[in-house]
């Protein structure tokens, strides 16, 4: 079933969490005036799988049930799959700013994998469950909070080290027929309006912190849950041009003795196979916070734009204009580029899953995490200092000045001074405001800090590739000789295991042939057999 905007509001009132935002208990998250920004924006995920226009982006088609799905809770099969996710999430966030939904994408194709990978292991039927509760997240089209990163604590320690253990989720008791987990998710993105919550480990656990190595599902109204949340956006604040329609909660997910019974548990201590499920989980996320990005480098060029053109200037004749936008067009465009490498480089692992070229995705990630600021810059550099000078909306109604400052705050002649004056406060409410610097922060550190990116770069770019080459063209054989071991990709060893790339999968945007001999133009619906 595909839900509608209205299905996914009205859907929450089936469930009750226990909510807290500026102190105060939500009777209703549905009703919640401070959250509707956060649902309207993940509403449009469901509201465009039913434009016809969008269609082909944001619908799949598994095979398992021959159903139409929404392409956020979709498991990906091609390199296409990762081209279409990626066209589909940045036509998302050009509209809302950040759709949060596709956490929900990132975290299914990370559990397929990583719990195919723990059966194969471990002999445990792990797999099975999750696939069970995938279908249902497919049937019932649901939206799914990531509650991965853990409080921490002090961050010299290990989780089995810390004085208080609930700064991390951990198993507190094994029952027959369940777990019992306590503990704190410190960032949880919308967590009020989730369905439910995908506990997923932070980072790679040693066997003393084996209780840490948790992956469940747990209804957002589960009996112990309790969610400290922000308000989504700017709700109510007439400057707020963006984030009064379009915003995102974050919430502190605290696990009180949770009950999960066995079929909504994934993972429970298997360390090796929490840790590639953190590490699979970054890179589909991070592939994903690419095209977000790129959505949000949309709006400020033509926010931009608009506000060039309000002030009389003109790109083609300014080249110090045109030098900026150049700039910032280019920084969006590179590190969207990224994205297509990553997903055109991809490959299917041992569960079905196709993952997205690691060294691409976290090049493109580092890449937005740094030059967001870059960006905003850029759009105060074309815009002018009126974007934070600007009186507020309030003065636009008052008759003792709003005369005088239309006929002094206008641009060129055939502009309307308000529109001038409108641009410049969406412009403001997307860099400059409270809103603005939300936006730079999730983009540094959402989806793993630069360090962490940089970490999966090096371990993952065959650099001894490369000095292989140059050692060959001075002749000097000192790989061959066995003096160089480095821990690269395929230099386990002195001679390397294996080739440092496969054959590169086709070219993106070529026809494509399916398993039944058909050829599918990518952005159509595709399929995936959800088995085992």
């Amino acid at each position: 079933m595909l839900m509608t905007a209205a299905d996914y509001r009205e859907s929450l009132r089936r469930y009750q969490p226990r909510v807290f935002i500026n102190g105060a208990r939500v009777a209703c998250v549905a009703d919640e005036p401070l959250l509707e920004p956060g649902i309207a924006a993940v509403g449009v995920t469901y509201d465009f799988a039913h434009r016809p226009e969008y269609v082909p982006l944001m619908t799949a088609r598994p095979d398992a049930s021959d159903a139409i799905i929404n392409r956020m809770v979709h498991i990906n099969e091609s390199t296409n799959d990762l081209l279409v996710k990626l066209e589909a999430i940045r036509v998302l966030c050009r509209t809302v700013g950040c759709a949060q939904r596709y956490l929900t994408h990132d975290a299914l194709n990370a559990l397929f994998q990583a719990t195919k990978r723990a059966d194969d292991a471990h002999g445990t039927d792990y797999h099975q469950r999750f696939l069970h509760y995938l279908h249902r997240t497919q049937d019932e089209d649901l939206t799914l909070g990531v509650a991965m990163t853990d409080a921490k604590g002090d961050r010299s320690k290990r989780p089995s080290a810390q004085a208080n253990p609930d700064v991390y989720v951990h198993i507190k008791e094994r029952r027959p027929n369940g777990i019992v987990i306590r503990g704190t998710k410190a960032i949880v993105t919308g967590a009020p309006y989730m369905h439910e919550f995908l506990v997923m480990p932070c980072r790679t656990h040693t066997e003393d912190d084996a209780a840490c190595a948790v992956s469940c599902a747990v209804p957002v109204d589960a009996p112990g849950v309790t969610i400290i949340a922000r308000p989504a956006g700017r709700p109510g604040e007439a400057a707020a041009k963006f984030s009064a329609k379009y915003g995102q909660s974050t919430g502190v997910v605290v696990f009180d003795d949770v009950f999960v019974p066995h079929e909504r548990v994934f993972l429970a201590g298997e360390t090796e196979a929490g840790g590639f499920l953190t590490t699979a989980y970054a890179t589909h996320h991070r592939h994903s916070c690419i095209a977000a990005r790129a959505g949000f480098g949309d709006l400020l060029i033509g926010a931009s734009a608009l506000m060039i053109e309000a002030n009389g200037l003109d790109p083609e004749r300014d080249a110090h204009i045109r030098a900026a936008m150049v700039e910032l067009i280019t920084i969006t465009e590179s590190f969207y580029a990224c994205g297509v490498a990553a997903s055109v480089y991809g490959k299917k692992d041992a569960a079905g899953v196709v993952m997205p070229d690691p060294v691409f995705a976290n090049i493109g990630k580092l890449l937005l995490a740094t030059k967001i600021y870059d960006m905003h810059r850029v759009a105060h550099d074309v815009s002018g200092g009126l974007i934070v000078a600007l009186p507020g909306p309030e003065e636009d109604h008052n008759p003792e000045t709003k005369a005088s400052l239309l006929a002094v705050l206008g641009g060129r002649a055939d502009i309307p001074a308000e529109r001038r004056m409108e641009v410049a406060r969406l412009i403001e409410d997307l860099t400059a405001s409270y809103q603005g610097g939300w936006y730079s922060v999730i983009s540094l550190h959402g989806g793993g800090s630069p360090e962490a990116m940089k970490r999966e770069i090096w371990r993952n770019y065959p650099v001894m590739e490369k000095a292989a080459l140059v050692e060959r063209l001075l002749e000097r054989g000192l790989l061959n000789e066995g003096r160089r071991v480095s821990k690269q990709p395929d230099r386990c060893c002195a001679a390397g295991c294996a080739a440092p790339f496969p054959s590169p999968p086709r070219a993106a945007f070529q026809r494509e042939e399916t398993d039944e001999g058909e050829n599918r133009q990518p952005g159509e619906p595709d399929k995936i057999r959800n088995s085992g």
